[in-house]
Parts: structure tokens; C-alpha cells; sequence
């Protein structure tokens, strides 16, 4: 990659030398991934790859739904017998496969998949159905994908959101995050947290530093392409209290259990790498990652995220 053609060619020379290889031309389609040249930048999406996987399933025909799961739907383990339990368990683990690697392009699917991941060994049928419905999801709108915008400056910036013991067999929270590199998506998890957090600040915490090293790692990237000058990176988060903890040097005795998670985001803020900031829960972007969402506040955050469908003539 770079933007001084001559050296590109170059470099094409130098590797047609050594090795065989074959000059494809311009970037459109890999392993799976369409590259759509929009005026501000370019499209990554899966259309295809979502398409074949429609087909695969006999869904093309069906009921498209506006949202992966309903609204602050949570999924656990029935002890009755009305959920049993899915005979063809490598059928389960095909589908949820698949939809893993569609979120390669699709982070709106990313809190689903992850809730549905979690029971690969011994799925139901109501995780099943569930499957399907987000299968119906991207039959709305297959060709919707990630918007990767050009821009004279860079800035980076990060939205980090839990839910606080959204499990209910183990009462572990959530962690969600995304970060943005000159408005465009070029990072996100959803993810189930490791220990049991006894209060909504410190499941936050264990958000923030998880977000805290994920931004360390690109800043590293992008200096070694020669990116520099992105400090502070602002971290939006919707937990005053969070916030407020990171901004007093004065370690209270209930935060303590927490030293580490506190003292990994605070020594980021002091060297001047983060600046903290209180955001809106319902401007808060990495709320898709962390619960199932209404239709309205579903479609504002795919906005937030820039997503968009060329083949919708959306741009």
C-alpha cells in the first residue's frame, strides 16, 4: 500500500523477480470481501458472501426483520423441557461460524453472534430460531458494509459502553467498543467479560481498559506507517462515575478490588494518550455492541457507525 505509484511498481518489480506472481489490478474482491469505490472513500461489505449464505439456508424468499434480536431480549438456558435441545448440533455450529466471519464487515450483528457463540457445545432450539432471525436481519439489506471515508487530517476516537451482569447463568457483564480513525470504523468487540463485576463503575473500568489496550496496539500500527500526532485519543463513555474515578488520584476503599483495571486507564489519561469524556447514552455509539436495541435507536447507531448499502444507492 501507498500513494507514490512509481515506488508501488516498483515494488511489483522487485517481487516479480523473486517470485511468480500475478498483477490482479485494483482491489474489488478478497476472501470474500467486496471493495466498492464510493466519491468519499470506499465500501467494504459481504454481499455475496451474504447472499450465498441465504441461499444455503432457503431464506431468500423469507420476511425480512429490521433489527438481529428484539428489543432487550436476554438469552439463557430454560430448565423445562420446552427448549430442548438441537439434535444436529454441527447445523448450529455452521450457521453461527458463517455469521463470525460476516462480522468481519458487519459489526451490527456482533452482540448477536456473540450471545449465540456461547452455546456451540449444547444449543437449543430457541438459539436456533434465533440464528435464523438474524439471517432474516441481513436479508434486509445484504449489501450494507462498513464506510471507509478519506479525510486531509487524521483523528482517532473511541466509544466504550458495558451492560452490567447481563448474564444471568453467571451475572458477567458485557464490553463494547468501537474506535474510529477520521470518523470510520476500523475497530470493535462485543464480548463477554472474564470475571464478575460487583458494580456498574467496575464493569465499566474493565471496559476502559480493554478499549485502553486495543488503542494502544493501532497507535503502535499506525506509527509504524508513519501516523503520528493522533494524542489525546477521546474516550467517549456514558458512566459519570467512571469518569470521575479515573480524574481523582485518591484510591477510595471500594475501588480498590479494581486497582489495576483503575490504574491502567488512569496512567493513560495522566501521560496525556486519553481524554476522557462524558457522552449521552443515546449518542453512545457502542451501545449496538453491548444489548439488542429498538428499531429507531438500531438504524441512528448504523448511522453513527457509518454503514451504508451501495446497492441501495445510499451513500
Amino acid at each position: 500500500m501507498g500513494n507514490d505509484r512509481d515506488q508501488v511498481e516498483n515494488v511489483k518489480f522487485f517481487l516479480n523477480t523473486k517470485f511468480l506472481i500475478k498483477d490482479l489490478g485494483k482491489l474489488k474482491y478478497f476472501l470474500g470481501i467486496e471493495v466498492i469505490d464510493t466519491h468519499k472513500g470506499v465500501c467494504l461489505c459481504q454481499r455475496k458472501y451474504c447472499m450465498d449464505l441465504l441461499f444455503e439456508y432457503g431464506l431468500l424468499g423469507a420476511k425480512p426483520m429490521k433489527t438481529p434480536m428484539d428489543m432487550n431480549l436476554v438469552i439463557f438456558d430454560r430448565l423445562d423441557n420446552t427448549d430442548p435441545f438441537i439434535e444436529n448440533i454441527t447445523l448450529y455450529q455452521k450457521i453461527i461460524g458463517k455469521l463470525i466471519y460476516l462480522t468481519i464487515s458487519r459489526p451490527d450483528i456482533s452482540y448477536s453472534v456473540q450471545c449465540l457463540s456461547q452455546y456451540m457445545h449444547a444449543p437449543k432450539v430457541s438459539h436456533l430460531k434465533l440464528a435464523f432471525r438474524i439471517l432474516r436481519y441481513l436479508k434486509k439489506n445484504p449489501g450494507k458494509g462498513i464506510h471507509i471515508v478519506k479525510g486531509e487530517s487524521f483523528s482517532l476516537s473511541a466509544f466504550v459502553d458495558f451492560d452490567w451482569g447481563k448474564c444471568v447463568t453467571s451475572r458477567r457483564s458485557v464490553t463494547g467498543f468501537c474506535i474510529f480513525l477520521n470518523g470510520s470504523l476500523i475497530s470493535w468487540k462485543s464480548k463477554k467479560q472474564n470475571t464478575v463485576s460487583r458494580s456498574s463503575s467496575e464493569a465499566e473500568y474493565r471496559a476502559m481498559a480493554t478499549v485502553t489496550c486495543e488503542i494502544i496496539w493501532i497507535l503502535n500500527a499506525l506509527k509504524d506507517l508513519g501516523v503520528t500526532n493522533l494524542l489525546p485519543v477521546t474516550l467517549f463513555c456514558d458512566n459519570k462515575s467512571a469518569v470521575l474515578i479515573a480524574n481523582n488520584p485518591v484510591l477510595h476503599e471500594r475501588t480498590k478490588h479494581i486497582e489495576i483495571d483503575i490504574h491502567v486507564v488512569r496512567e493513560k489519561v495522566i501521560s496525556g494518550l486519553l481524554n476522557l469524556v462524558k457522552i449521552n447514552t443515546s449518542l453512545q455509539s457502542a451501545d449496538i455492541f453491548t444489548k439488542s436495541l429498538c428499531v429507531r435507536q438500531h438504524e441512528f447507531l448504523l448511522e453513527k457507525l457509518n454503514m451504508i448499502d451501495m446497492f441501495c444507492g445510499s451513500t
